[in-house]
């Protein structure tokens, strides 16, 4: 996928508003930081447009086309932007972004959510290729092609990647995972336990706390860093995992691929880990008494030394070929792995607003 266009990005999920370039897979620009205006459309479009000039400026050659992540509700394939948008009420009713930019630069621009283009950045240029790396190097023929990216912060983000295509879905809410059915609580939506007030929730609940905690703070009760109680914090990161982790069992089973965690609240992982991975791997069965394993295939924490081992390793024979004296490999194993993210949330999609762009450019060429 090596090639020379130049890509200008934006990161749009704070109050500041990051513009970079990518080239090559590269970041070529120091990023330029502008404040966001939150409830002014005349505004933030100006600042949009401001900051795009600016690293415009800093480019060795015009740039080929814009792609970035944009909160949501949106028509991402229409660019545009509507509904309740976090931290831009600016956008609310709908505006027509992804066109006013093209209008304004003269070049296409590209729009979609951050766990879309999380997963895409980490399927292209991330975890996937790593594993894949890794493989090759201990020996075993077994390459991954598909991946579930989440994001685990204020809300339960996701996007899945088949074999190099980002599924979008025929009403761009492909990938979707937040609205998954909660364990714990069936009546609502899995991210009311998988998101940052959710650990907010647990760990006031089990502590009687009733201060407004940041997960932070939490995270450093858990290790005894600063004073609170540090087994409800420790519980409130693992019930997040073991209700993120009936979510992902569901979606994995049809995906079927590497399982990538990023998102500010992965920084947990430590706690978090643990009870994910015992959720998937829990068993079910069949009315007949008959119990198995929930997934098809073995799941492994791909964050602790054995288990990235033994998801290393070869298992595959040999069988002949009936009537021949050829043989061919025969691998009966069935693994999946579960890792964070090594190059962080914001790179990969930065990375994946890149490489979708380079992937909808080479389409429009065809």
């Amino acid at each position: 996928m090596e090639n020379n266009e130049l890509i200008m990005t934006l990161d749009a999920g704070g109050t500041n508003l990051v513009f970079s370039a990518i080239c090559r897979g590269e970041e070529i620009v120091e990023p330029v930081h502008m404040p966001s205006s939150t409830d002014d459309l005349e505004g933030c479009l100006q600042t949009i447009v401001a900051g795009f000039e600016a690293v415009k400026r800093l480019l060795p050659a015009p740039p080929t086309a814009i792609s970035f992540a944009f909160p949501g509700p949106a028509d991402y394939e229409g660019g545009i932007i509507g509904g309740n948008v976090p931290n831009l009420k600016a956008f609310r009713g709908g505006v027509a972004l992804g066109p006013f930019l093209e209008e304004h630069f003269g070049i296409p621009v590209f729009i979609n959510n951050d766990g879309n283009l999380f997963a895409y950045g980490e399927a292209l240029s991330g975890m996937l290729p790593e594993i894949n790396a890794r493989l090759e190097a201990a020996g075993n023929p077994k390459r991954y092609r598909n991946l579930l990216g989440l994001t685990l912060g204020t809300g339960f983000g996701s996007g899945v990647v088949i074999n190099g295509e980002l599924l979008r879905g025929d009403n761009q809410v492909g990938g979707c995972i937040w609205c998954q059915s909660n364990k714990k609580y069936p009546e609502y939506i899995v991210e009311e336990s998988v998101s940052i007030r959710a650990v907010r929730r647990v760990y006031a609940e089990r502590s009687g706390d009733t201060t407004e905690r940041t997960p932070k703070e939490i995270f450093e009760i858990a290790e005894g860093i600063v004073p609170g109680d540090r087994e409800a914090a420790v519980a409130a990161f693992a019930e997040l995992g073991e209700m993120a982790g009936y979510a992902i069992a569901a979606v994995i089973t049809v995906v079927d691929g590497l399982v990538v965690i990023g998102g500010g609240l992965s920084g947990a992982a430590k706690y978090i880990l643990p009870s994910l991975m015992k959720e998937l791997r829990t068993t079910t069965g069949m009315m007949d008494g008959t119990r198995f394993s929930r997934l098809q295939m073995t799941p492994y924490n791909l964050e602790d030394p054995d288990d990235m081992a033994a998801f290393l390793e070869n298992s595959a024979t040999k069988v002949t070929v009936p009537g021949t004296d050829r043989e061919v490999n025969y691998d009966t194993a069935r693994r999946i792995g579960i890792a964070i993210s090594r190059q962080g949330t914001s790179r990969s999609i930065a990375l994946g607003a890149y490489w979708f762009a380079i992937n909808q450019l080479n389409k429009s060429k065809k």
